[in-house]
């Protein structure tokens, strides 16, 4: 959706996760975080035969040390959207622990 219409972006699937993955960043700045601090993504997509092209779109955005992430088909997304992206990030600053 684009945040300032309030209405479904025009173009193709792809194009509806691009801007709802706009929208996260965007949200992610707000609360002082960063794709690079989301732990936790839950998806939700209209159709599952999305998969591959959410992908895609979504190595544009999240590019590495990838956040846990679980996707499922439910059988209708307000507005009629066909993705719908949910995540749990930190903020402040985040350490990384590693075992040997």
């Amino acid at each position: 959706m684009d945040k300032d219409t309030m209405k479904l972006v025009d173009g193709d699937f792809s194009a509806e996760v691009r801007q709802t993955l706009r929208n996260l960043g965007a949200i992610l700045q707000a609360a002082n975080s960063s794709y690079e601090k989301v732990v936790k993504v839950t998806v939700f997509l209209s159709d599952l035969n999305d998969f591959v092209a959410l992908n895609n779109v979504y190595k544009e955005f999240f590019t590495k040390d990838f956040p846990a992430r679980s996707a499922f088909q439910v059988s209708k997304l307000p507005m009629n959207a066909r993705v719908e992206i949910e995540a749990v990030a930190a903020t402040g600053n985040m350490k990384t622990i590693c075992c040997h």
